[in-house]
């Protein structure tokens, strides 16, 4: 199956469907570091903004993914919606898809698109989708159901064009919405493109992944010498590197990348237009990460989609 891949990223869509063997026959992306790591992992034409992409110039393909920008319809934003010039690219896809006619669509977005706008946002793009001729299911998934230890919430959308075959691919996975955002549980908060900035977690919506660790362990009470001068405990420390008091650290890029269902380093390094090796900043890796789709969710619904098509 050929598959085109929009708002590529750093290829979460395309690493599970190559797992699966699928080809990509090309992909959209417009973040340079983005697209920098991509390049290292993956050998297709980037067609860049897709704004400007002309659908008679791709080549046919059997597949449209993508999860199209999130940021417009997310709890944590402002929840402009298609007010948002961000929200307004779903409308860059349906452009592709109207021209090309996929069989297949497969589509993500943050859960809070159900609900933005009185449902009316998510009405828009499904009622969409079906004048385009495409019968459609949905489901939203949590990736702490897929294997890895942290909580995500996104709909995915399923399309296959009328008249060709339309196994039921949902429910998938684990359906129970059990409420995990408590401190201190082990399970984490979801890593978005914010976690490079620092976020506080607890302050601002818990936006930011966290991590619980050892607590401090304190070899004698706080109190003061016979000088009467403070006298600090003496105390020992988890092995985990940066804690801080509270219990709560930063996670490392490879860490954020297992939670995210990626190899090891996998945004260690890229690939510039000029073909030369690049390192890529953790500040961009974190970015880039918590732009992505979380690999084994999507490996999931593919492996379900592929079985019956």
């Amino acid at each position: 199956m050929k598959v085109f891949s929009t708002f590529s990223g750093i290829g979460g869509f395309d690493l599970a469907l190559e797992r699966c063997g699928q080809k990509i026959i090309g992909h959209s992306e417009i973040d340079k570091y983005a697209d920098q790591i991509y390049s290292n992992h993956f050998n297709n034409k980037n067609y860049g903004d897709i704004t400007k992409i002309e659908a008679n110039d791709l080549p046919q393909f059997d597949l449209l993914c993508g999860g199209f920008p999130c940021q417009a319809f997310s709890i944590a934003g402002k929840r402009e919606g298609f007010g948002d010039e961000r929200g307004t690219l779903f409308f860059e896809i349906i452009r592709i898809i109207r021209e090309k006619q996929p069989r297949l669509l497969l589509l993500e977005n943050v859960e809070g698109l159900l609900s933005h706008n009185q449902g009316n946002s998510f009405y828009t793009i499904i009622s969409t989708l079906d004048e385009l001729g495409y019968d459609l299911q949905w489901q939203v998934l949590n990736s702490k159901n897929f294997g890895v230890p942290q909580n995500r919430e996104r709909v995915f959308i399923v399309g296959h064009l009328r008249g060709t075959s339309r196994p039921e691919i949902f429910p998938i996975g684990e359906t129970g919405k059990k409420d995990t955002r408590n401190v201190g549980e082990d399970l984490s908060y979801y890593i978005d493109s914010n976690y490079h900035k620092g976020t506080n977690t607890l302050s601002k919506g818990r936006r930011q992944l966290i991590e619980k660790n050892k607590p401090f362990i304190f070899s004698k009470p706080h109190g003061f010498n016979k000088g009467g001068k403070r006298e600090y405990p003496n105390m020992r420390v988890s092995s985990i590197q940066n804690e801080f008091v509270n219990g709560v650290r930063r996670l490392t890029p490879k860490e954020c990348e297992r939670l995210q269902g990626f190899p090891d380093l996998f945004t260690e390094k890229g690939i510039d237009q000029n073909g030369n090796d690049v390192f890529i900043s953790d500040s961009q890796r974190y970015k880039c990460l918590g732009n992505a789709v979380t690999v084994n969710v999507v490996e999931a619904i593919l492996k379900k989609l592929l079985q019956n098509k």
